[in-house]
């Protein structure tokens, strides 16, 4: 399977500070490297703050980064200019977390669809059958054409959002926690609805969420990501069953079991007080101030990213 997009030593500093004070620097990404493949989904998980968002934005070329480069069907697409950018930007692409801000109120379902099409200026015959055949796909119909947002559920909202990404007919798109915003009883409907356009049109996802249990249904492949460092990468199956890290052991050891018997005899892995600062991260493995297993050398050298097994990918020095 050929990687469509190849992730070298990726960096984003976000200064902060003013002009009067000595400038720090928030470490948001610092040193990422993986390879998604075209076809699959990527799940990348981690804690609130850890740098996940900031990756998803790196990809899609909305930061620019402080070092390292993203490779997308082989070019650097921090070299792309003119030509060659817009069409990076029309085969990458976004679904929003919230489908109550991502859409613009004052433009009909029709609108909202179209206008990738008028930006690219792209020929697709009848604009009102084009636009008929995504709504079809996602699940809607006809009569919500000429309809506004505020007019339509969560739900509706976030298969409008995913219609409009389907327009430029992409071949990878970025999932920013598309559920977290929806009724439970909507979100399996819109997982379901984006594995069935995966297999349709062989989509490529990285897929960004909280839930693990959503993205163990969703992902291949899994990346978990820790104060702005991937410290355990592999497939998803062996990552649920096999965890090496001790983070993303302490993460799968907390979900929740539906039997309180299972749940009884499941050893939990704790994880002790709050991430360290990312603007002075702690030197060493950055885990290392939460982690039952911290040894002397945890706290002066940092672990790199090694492979522990075919395809299983873990930083710590437990494994090396």
């Amino acid at each position: 399977m050929p990687a469509l997009i190849q992730v070298e030593n990726l960096k984003k500093y976000f200064p902060v500070g003013g002009k009067l004070l000595v400038k720090q620097w928030v470490k948001a990404v610092d040193g990422v490297s993986f390879e998604i493949y075209e076809g699959e989904t990527l799940g990348l998980v981690g804690e609130s703050g850890c740098g996940k968002s900031t990756t998803a934005r790196l990809l899609l070329r909305l930061e620019e980064p402080t070092d390292g480069k993203v490779l997308f069907e082989g070019k650097n697409i921090y070299k792309l200019r003119g030509r060659e950018l817009k069409e990076f930007r029309r085969k990458a692409n976004i679904v929003f977390q919230d489908p109550y801000t991502s859409l613009d109120p004052r433009m009909t379902v029709f609108d909202i669809i179209m206008e990738p099409i008028r930006v690219h200026k792209i020929d697709v015959g009848d604009p009102e059958q084009y636009v008929l055949k995504l709504l079809y796909e996602v699940g809607l119909n006809e009569s919500h054409m000429y309809r506004y947002p505020h007019e339509f559920s969560g739900g509706q909202r976030q298969r409008i959002a995913i219609a409009r990404v389907l327009a430029l007919r992409p071949k990878f798109i970025v999932l920013d926690e598309p559920t977290s915003a929806l009724d439970v009883s909507v979100q399996a409907q819109i997982l379901n609805l984006l594995k069935d356009l995966q297999k349709k049109y062989n989509l490529t996802y990285l897929f960004i969420s909280h839930n693990l249990a959503v993205v163990r249904y969703m992902s291949h492949r899994i990346a978990v990501m820790y104060l702005g460092k991937i410290v355990e990468i592999g497939d998803a199956e062996e990552i649920f069953e096999s965890p090496l890290h001790p983070y993303t052991r302490a993460l799968i050891s907390l979900i929740p079991v539906p039997d309180p018997f299972q749940a009884r005899k499941r050893k939990k892995l704790m994880i002790q007080g709050e991430p360290p600062n990312p603007i002075n991260p702690p030197p060493g493995c950055r885990f290392h101030p939460r982690c039952p297993f911290a040894k002397d050398r945890c706290k002066k050298e940092e672990p790199k990213l090694i492979e522990y097994s075919k395809g299983h990918y873990v930083a710590c020095w437990l494994y090396s």
